[in-house]
């Protein structure tokens, strides 16, 4: 494992034994693998997505690199600890959100939880200060600090959470599903904070989640995963352009008509004078397809839609 490499994974294996009824005493043993040998490096200060349908391994792979689930097979480095047989180690060089659990104390005030925490870290007061009032400022929680936590809505907890997770400055962050349940405001608060956390102090975070927003919006590199296995690795700009290959082209046209009628590209809606038309990108260019719009009907106003993450998670899935 080298310097600039902060996770490291080789074959990493895990299969739970699960009981059924084979008769009206008996059970039947069984084995269900949850990750099926996964291989991956990630680097210090990268902002990496980790994604998969449910039950598909990646909360699975997140205890395993925590510490708290025990490898059924593999080999697995966070900073340079294995970490099921270092945790309390790792545990003062990560930060762990999960987004249906909390690491706050639920009848006492924030300012309480966060200094709890400060001792069971062991940071310094200084530095424990210093950091409370930064974070405190870029979540806006300086209102809420004497509040207790049952009393905060689910964004406002989530920000805590992510401030509690913070305060020993960690090296890496691990967010399993933060965004869960928020509104689009709080989203908006949470992905802004992490991308300045990363920018600013070079943590490295994992992130999985299903809101594929939080991916384009923070992340370069994705990971999915499907059945426990690792099915794409590469940059989102990468898995765009080789499952994205569907664009569409926006059009006002000068007068309301029927459905355009252009060799490369196929009307899928239509409302007034506006037409969307979708096309491949390997069978005809935007311009191309352009100049045959006009060579029909006067367009006033054009834009060219791309591909969404989601859309092209959804193909690969299809695959």
């Amino acid at each position: 494992m080298t310097d600039h490499v902060i996770i490291e994974v080789r074959g990493l294996a895990k299969t739970f034994s699960v009981y059924r009824k084979a008769g009206r005493v008996r059970r039947r043993r069984e084995e269900i693998t949850a990750v099926a040998g996964i291989d991956l490096q990630i680097e210090r200060g990268a902002m990496v997505g980790y994604i998969g349908p449910n039950g598909a391994g990646k909360s699975t792979t997140i205890k395993m690199l925590t510490g708290i689930l025990v490898p059924s097979a593999g080999h697995v480095r966070v900073d340079g600890l294995e970490p099921s047989r270092a945790r309390t180690e790792l545990a003062r060089r990560i930060g762990v959100v999960f987004g249906q659990r909390s690491q706050l104390w639920w009848d006492l005030p924030l300012r309480d939880s966060f200094d709890l925490l400060r001792h069971v870290y062991r940071v310094p007061a200084d530095r424990h200060a210093a950091n409370l009032a930064r974070f405190s400022d870029g979540l806006d929680l300086g209102p809420l600090l004497d509040v207790p936590v049952r009393q905060l809505s689910l964004g406002q907890r989530m920000r805590g959470e992510l401030t509690a997770s913070l305060l020993h400055d960690p090296s890496i962050l691990l967010l399993d599903e933060p965004t869960i349940g928020l509104d689009v405001i709080s989203k908006e608060a949470v992905r802004e904070f992490l991308v300045d956390i990363n920018r600013e102090q070079g943590t490295t975070v994992l992130l999985t989640t299903h809101d594929l927003a939080d991916v384009e919006r923070l992340c370069e590199r994705l990971l999915i995963i499907d059945h426990g296995t690792l099915i794409e690795d590469g940059t989102v700009a990468g898995i765009t352009a080789r499952y994205g290959t569907e664009r569409t082209l926006i059009v006002d046209l000068a007068e309301p008509g029927p459905a355009l009628e252009v060799d490369g590209a196929w009307v899928t809606r239509i409302d007034g004078p506006r037409q969307w038309l979708r096309f491949r990108r390997d069978d005809v260019s935007a311009s191309e397809l352009l100049a045959r719009v006009t060579a029909q009907a006067e367009v006033r106003d054009l834009s060219i839609e791309e591909p969404d993450i989601e859309g092209i998670v959804r193909a690969i899935y299809a695959r």
